[in-house]
């Protein structure tokens, strides 16, 4: 019998979680059904920007993912301490960037003067609405359920979209992080999809070897389709990787990129034999994939977060441009 999912998540043991959802009857998500001829491609796309976006307005942090096309994969750190750096403020801003909120919250958004009672009512929302954003369930409604209101609006149809609730796995060791991790960025290697996993669309892997995000386009898109009213806040980057042990907390995941790139092009050219696709034998190292000398792929590796504010920047002096 399954387990009550408070049961399933416990940051006493691990914050690391490994996340999958799958369509109903195994119909297609993404990608291209031969059967019908229709192209559900263009959905990874907004299913991609929907998970960054709803990662940085939760304390929930992206170790990994990959969408496939009746699935997708995430593996996740759950940072609820995030949350005590915000003010009630901006908790309010978070909240109310994917719901509307009840009509109390709108008046002391609005600066409406409030009564003693009605400013306690504020608080115990606030306090409700800051527990949510660092909740994983949250997190997943927020996500599969703008997932399948859009597919099903693009069918016209109703009913269920999702098999059923997703399924959580616990990581309760950095082996089993990093195992997950590699597992799931080659996903598409696997299914035969692609070749290699630095060719690999909608995936954490791509992602970090070549940032490509639009936050203007993500916004919009999401805003468009009325699953985000505003985004007042930072792109959050992908989980970092940190090489060395420190004396402070440990924020990021204990492991080399360099080394884990190495380690999923290991492990993908080993043929799985329930699995389709590998990397073959003629491709050289990752590494001279990329054409990147150790030193030059430390230096573009250290530069990661910056280049997330530097797109951050130029996306806020866009808009003040065409304001």
């Amino acid at each position: 019998m399954p387990r009550p999912r408070e049961q399933q998540i416990s940051l006493a043991d691990t914050p690391y979680y490994h996340v999958v959802s799958r369509c109903v009857r195994r119909t297609f998500l993404c990608g291209f059904d031969d059967q019908t001829g229709q192209s559900y491609e263009h959905r990874r796309h907004w299913i991609e920007q929907r998970i960054r976006l709803l990662s940085s307005i939760f304390t929930i942090d992206l170790c990994a993912y990959a969408v496939m096309s009746n699935h997708y994969h995430l593996v996740v750190k759950l940072a609820p301490e995030q949350a005590g750096n915000w003010n009630d403020d901006e908790v309010l801003a978070r909240w109310t960037s994917l719901f509307k909120g009840p009509l109390l919250v709108q008046r002391y958004q609005a600066g409406e003067e409030l009564h003693e009672a009605e400013r306690r009512s504020v608080k115990q929302i606030i306090d409700v609405y800051r527990q949510r954003l660092t909740d994983l369930s949250w997190f997943m409604k927020c996500l599969n359920e703008s997932i399948a209101r859009e597919a099903n609006r693009e069918d016209d149809c109703t009913g269920h979209f999702w098999e059923s609730r997703f399924k959580s796995q616990a990581l309760l060791t950095e082996q089993a992080v990093l195992s997950c991790m590699a597992y799931v960025d080659l996903n598409p290697v696997r299914a035969a999809m692609t070749e290699t996993p630095e060719t690999s669309d909608y995936t954490s892997i791509k992602e970090r070897l070549a940032p490509r995000f639009d936050l203007a386009e993500a916004i919009q898109s999401q805003s468009e389709q009325l699953f985000l009213k505003q985004f007042p806040i930072p792109l959050k980057p992908l989980l970092t990787f940190e090489e060395a042990v420190r004396n402070e907390p440990q924020m990021g995941i204990l492991f080399s990129l360099n080394d884990y790139l190495e380690l999923v092009d290991f492990t993908g050219r080993i043929i799985h034999p329930n699995k389709r696709g590998h990397i073959l034998e003629h491709q050289p190292p990752i590494l001279k994939r990329l054409e990147l000398s150790t030193e030059e792929w430390l230096a573009e590796a250290t530069e990661f977060e910056d280049r997330y504010h530097n797109n951050r920047r130029a996306h806020l002096e866009r808009r003040r441009s065409a304001a």
